[in-house]
């Protein structure tokens, strides 16, 4: 249906026919022949980190290897700080279920982890969130493989030491269909259980309770490469812990405050991207109008006579197109 939508839209726009293709594959072979076919230049993946690492060792392993923009998942972690849940823990709650919900939690920026330091704040956050998550209703997954993962996922999780379920939906699942839930342990379980750290695609998320400051800013520097990390607090929140922003800004390629990060614009200021294994290259986004670089390969023209240059490139602006010229941008003509 979404083929046929882009296929209308090609046609509508008069752009050539064949600029947009589909094909379906079970498995990984139709996805295999297509990286490695030698017409292939660059490729763009969203999926899990196996099947990414899978597809970059391919693309490297050609006699012609070629670049691989893999994003292959995120735990978008939440830093909560003291002062934002003095004007109650609800209305943080509820934005945060809304986000991890979003979708049945299949957005790549699903915050997955939320970070706090122990206090009667944090626990009525936590009761809150289970309880916003009891009253959630099951949701229904793009397609069986994911909601058998969530599942088997979630399982594992709640059996772990020191972790407890705060909340899970209320409701019955139906064939296909998963429940919301949010889980909670504290920091040093988080240390020890290396299953905690790895992304659980689907509408959950996992509190961490910290004794400390320093404890805070010992997780984040622990945590791998993440597409976002948020930061929710006060102008004064933000002055205390310029060390956890810092730390955050080696981690993540987005840092949002006071919001939720599963709202992704596509603007020119938009960076969807991160360190690994968030993706395997942190220069370039997959969101956004900077997107197209991904794409678009550098050619330079030195001493070429005007008239053998690419219209835009020409001194006379046909095209009325912004440039830049003696490092000044400019619609005028050269």
């Amino acid at each position: 249906m979404v083929a046929r939508a882009i296929q209308a839209a090609v046609t509508a726009t008069q752009m050539p026919p064949g600029v947009f293709s589909l094909l379906h594959g079970r498995g990984h072979e139709a996805g295999m022949r297509l990286i490695r076919h030698a017409a292939i230049k660059a490729v763009g993946f969203t999926g899990s980190q196996r099947a990414g690492l899978a597809l970059f060792r391919a693309a490297a392993a050609r006699p012609e290897p070629i670049p691989v923009y893999a994003e292959m998942g995120s735990t978008n972690p939440i830093f909560v700080l003291p002062g934002v849940l003095r004007d109650g823990a609800t209305t943080f709650a509820q934005g945060l279920l809304q986000s991890v919900t979003l979708g049945v939690g299949q957005f790549c920026t699903n915050p997955g982890l939320v970070f706090g330091l122990r206090s009667a704040e944090f626990d009525a956050l936590a009761e809150a969130a289970g309880r916003l998550a009891t009253a959630s209703p099951p949701g229904t997954m793009l397609y069986p493989a994911l909601c058998d993962h969530f599942r088997a996922s979630l399982a594992e999780a709640e059996k772990l030491a020191g972790v407890r379920m705060l909340g899970k939906s209320s409701a019955a699942p139906a064939l296909g269909q998963v429940p919301a839930a949010v889980l909670a342990t504290d920091a040093a379980t988080f240390q020890t259980q290396a299953a905690l750290r790895e992304e659980m695609f689907g509408p959950s998320t996992l509190l961490v309770s910290c004794g400390s400051t320093e404890e805070l800013k010992d997780l984040a520097r622990s945590l791998p490469g993440q597409l976002t990390a948020t930061i929710h607090g006060t102008a004064e929140d933000l002055a205390r812990h310029r060390g956890l922003i810092s730390i955050l800004e080696e981690k993540a390629g987005r840092l949002l405050f006071n919001g939720f990060p599963t709202g992704v614009e596509v603007c020119p200021s938009m960076h969807h991207g991160g360190p690994y294994p968030a993706t395997t290259d942190v220069h370039f986004t997959s969101v956004g109008t900077a997107a197209i670089k991904r794409f678009a390969r550098p050619v330079c023209y030195q001493n070429f006579p005007d008239e053998a240059l690419p219209v835009e490139l020409r001194n006379q602006n046909a095209r009325g197109i912004w440039r830049l010229i003696d490092g000044q941008l400019t619609k005028e003509d050269a």
